[in-house]
């Protein structure tokens, strides 16, 4: 290989679902605008530069999970360097579109090809078992598509939508770990399995009426199933006081629906569903929130 290889993998929303799918339920999950980018140059073996700034442990695991990738592509003689403008740890499905980056670059180092979206997965997948255990697959298999999908275990159906669906991501603050606040909600599952088992019966099928509230262009009722959804997830123990505060912010602002994405917890991120965000987060960053714009599914401006 003598020309640089680059890849980009983007982070991730929860739109409608948020923790339905551990419990086989489906969720609504697009890509943002925002991810990792992955380069390679030729070198005398397969290794990663980590990036500065994280931790000894965050560093480790990077290792690992390249390692793991670096194996099932036959450890193809590049080194790979990353770039991200996603937060860490927020809910955006950070390691996902790493794990996504990082395998299309050493695909294609290897096959000197283009990568099959399934080839990319696969790789992925082993990554993020490395980062996260057990995951769902939500989240490198949306990051892998790049489009707006119906997720459950074991498929994923693309959802396309006539109109533009855009949102505002609002970033509340530091969280604790997904695994601290999944093994909580699991301790409560357990212990009133019929209560929670109806509750997630109940996100999914929001899950599913969102998804043809994108198809038919039906903002207003997406966002109405975003204000379900947050009460459903409130209810279930996975908002915060500081998550709240931003939601109800959002819809004093003209959301048409606000919820958090990712694990909940007392931090993280907020979407608001808006037709026009763009002016809203010049006022926020005015007032010291950290927030994007990212249009999620829809005919593109050109």
């Amino acid at each position: 290989m003598t020309v640089h290889l680059t890849s980009f993998g983007p982070g991730k929303v929860i739109l409608l679902g948020e923790h339905g799918v551990v419990y086989g339920q489906p969720a609504l999950a697009a890509p943002i605008s925002r991810g990792v980018r992955a380069w390679a140059v030729p070198s005398t073996r397969c290794s990663v530069e980590v990036p500065g700034g994280l931790s000894a442990e965050h560093a480790a695991t990077l290792e690992r999970a390249f390692a793991r990738a670096a194996k099932v592509t036959g450890r193809p003689k590049v080194l790979v360097t990353l770039e991200s403008d996603l937060p860490v740890s927020m809910g955006l499905g950070s390691s996902a579109a790493l794990s996504v980056a990082v395998a299309r670059v050493l695909l294609e180092a290897k096959g000197a090809r283009p990568a099959t979206r399934k080839q990319v997965e696969a790789v992925a997948l082993e990554m993020e078992k490395a980062f996260h255990g057990t995951p769902s697959g939500v989240d490198h298999t949306t990051s892998a598509r790049g489009e707006l999908v119906l997720f459950r275990r074991g498929s994923a159906k693309v959802v396309r939508s006539p109109i533009p669906v855009r949102v505002l991501v609002a970033i509340v603050g530091e969280r604790p770990s997904t695994k601290a606040t999944v093994g909580a909600l699991r301790e409560r599952q357990a212990r009133w399995p019929e209560r929670y088992g109806r509750l997630f019966r109940e996100i999914g099928r929001l899950a599913r009426e969102g998804a043809e509230a994108v198809s038919g262009g039906d903002l207003e009722s997406l966002g109405d199933l975003m204000n379900v959804n947050q009460g459903l997830l409130n209810a279930a123990g996975l908002s915060s006081e500081g998550l709240e505060a931003m939601v109800y912010r959002l819809r004093r602002f003209g959301a048409l629906g606000a919820k958090l994405t990712g694990a909940g917890g007392d931090g993280g991120a907020v979407l608001g569903l808006f037709r026009e965000p763009e002016p809203l987060v010049a006022r926020l960053k005015r007032e010291g929130v950290t927030c994007f714009v990212s249009q999620l599914a829809g005919p593109r401006a050109l």
